[in-house]
Order: C-alpha cells, then structure tokens, then sequence
C-alpha cells in the first residue's frame, strides 16, 4: 500500500513566521522518509471536522503546494481536493501543470464539487469560505455539471488540443496549454467524493483516482466495500477496468493506540482494495506523530 501524508491542520504554537520552516520541516522529513504523497486541503477556512475553530491558520492551497513543491524533490503533491467553484477550470489546469513542470512531474490534479450540500447563507458571522470571501457558490447540480466540463477540459488542454471549449458554464477560444505537463498524458486526476450517481460515474469516465473517507466510527468497511462495489459497476458500464483507478482514502490515525494498530487497519483498507491511505494525525503533525508515521511506513511498505 500506498502511503501518504495530509497536512491539515496548521495550528502550532508558532508565531506567524516561523509557519513556513515549520511546514518545510514536516515536508523534508516526509519526503527524506519516503512517503509516496504529501497533500494540502483545498479550503480557505478552517473546517469543522479538525475540531480547530474556523479561525485557525488555513494557508491557500496552490500556494502551499508551490512552496512544498520547492522544498522536496521526490514526493508526490496534491489537493485534497480543488472545488471546481473556487477557480475558473482554465487557470485551475494551467496552476496545477506549471506545478507539475516545476517540480519534475510530481502533481495530482485533485478536483471535486465542493460540499455535498449547498450552504445556507449566515451573515457576517459565516463560517463559510465561499460567503466570507465572497466566492460564487452554485447550487451542487450546477456545481456538478461544471465539474464535468472541467474535466473534460482537462483532458483537453493535458491532449494539447487548443480547438475553442464551448461548454453551457465555460467558454475557452483557445485552451493553450504551454508548457505542457511532465507526467505524460497527464498528471493523475482524482475525485474527491463518494456519492454513488455522480461522483463515483465521473471518475469511472474521467479520473485515474478516487478519494474516499476513513473516519472513526463512520463503519468503514461496509462503506468502502459499498462504494468499490458501485465504483466497480460504473467502470463495467463504460467497460473499463477499474484496477486502472487508484483507490485512496484519507484516514485519521490515532497512534495512541499504537503503531502496530494502525498498521493492521492499513491492511484492512488494503484488503478492501484500497492502494493508497492519505494519513492523518487528529492534530497537527509534531515530532512524535513523525516519528510514528514514519515507523508506520516501514511496517506497510
């Protein structure tokens, strides 16, 4: 199995300037260590899920992954995930490709629809990024129907076919795409989202990836093993074989419990046809959670 690592929570008790070194050291020494990936969620607040307040440090996505992309130099890096509402699909390929060919053909392009639910509006107190930063947010059967257009743009402009885009959300005259990605024919497109009528279509038609959810007490294992099962059938409608899909899923991992535990959990994931656990500490990563996740490393590697 796969191992990565999800930098999620950046809440340490360091003055502002002292955020970059620290973030540099956790992406040295994962990538020293030999993970296969290193992620950053694509949020402008804080969300809910940490248990952090909405206030808490939430560096930009895209900006964190040019940093990370310096900083290492054999790490895979992605978005957990880009919403396909927070940026025009067009400069969202072109940010994600000069990513790529900076850092030598290391980037995924993570994409989803955003929240499975549309917001409620809330006012100046909103802990909402899209309403405090005034982002246009579609309602989700809108926000899904661009998310296809996006990604067959993406496999347009990564094909280096610059012939006029006219979608019913996006209109591109000429999707020129120079220079064009390292990782040929594309960097690798995952989905983020486990809904079973869209999401899980959308990636057996477009993705060489898809994301699930690990979380404690979610039952796991009948919810993986469903959404596989369902994934399995859309790759079947449209015969294609699903092996081609890289299985991931983010988990929260408690090495309290010990690492020896949170090694046969792994393989449980493993055993369910998961390639690729995207890992978590339930804060934010310190010296000790290193040390345990890289001790996690050699054990499932």
């Amino acid at each position: 199995m796969k191992l990565g690592i999800g930098l999620t929570n950046f809440s340490w008790p360091v003055p502002t300037a002292e955020l970059g070194a620290t973030i540099e050291g956790i992406a040295r020494t994962a990538d020293e260590a030999g993970f296969d990936s290193l992620w950053v969620m694509d949020h402008f607040f804080q969300i809910s899920i940490s248990g952090e307040p909405v206030e808490s440090p939430m560096p930009e996505a895209y900006s964190t992954l040019g940093f990370l992309a310096g900083v290492t130099r054999r790490i895979a890096l992605g978005a957990l995930v880009g919403s396909v509402s927070y940026r025009h699909p067009g400069v969202l390929i072109k940010t994600v490709t000069t990513l790529d060919v900076l850092s030598g053909g290391r980037m995924y392009f993570g994409i989803g629809a955003g929240a499975p639910f549309d917001p409620e509006p809330m006012g100046a107190e909103t802990r909402f990024e899209a309403e405090g930063l005034g982002i246009p947010f579609p309602r989700l059967g809108e926000r899904f129907e661009r998310l296809e257009e996006a990604l067959r743009l993406a496999h347009q402009m990564w094909a280096g076919d610059e012939s006029p885009f006219h979608g019913e959300h996006y209109r591109l005259e000429r999707p020129l795409n120079s220079p064009n990605s390292v990782r040929r024919p594309h960097p690798p497109i995952l989905i983020g989202g486990s809904g079973e009528r869209k999401t899980l279509r959308l990636v057996a038609r477009y993705a060489d990836a898809c994301n699930l959810f690990d979380l404690p007490g979610a039952g796991f294992g009948d919810n993986l093993t469903r959404k596989l099962e369902v994934l399995r059938q859309h790759c079947e409608e449209i015969g294609r074989d699903p092996a081609e899909i890289e299985k991931t899923v983010v988990s929260t991992v408690d090495f309290t419990a010990g690492v020896n535990a949170a090694a046969e959990h792994l393989h449980v994931l493993a055993e369910l046809g998961i390639d690729h656990a995207l890992i978590t500490p339930p804060g934010a990563w310190d010296k000790s959670t290193l040390a345990d996740a890289t001790a996690l490393l050699e054990l499932v590697h």
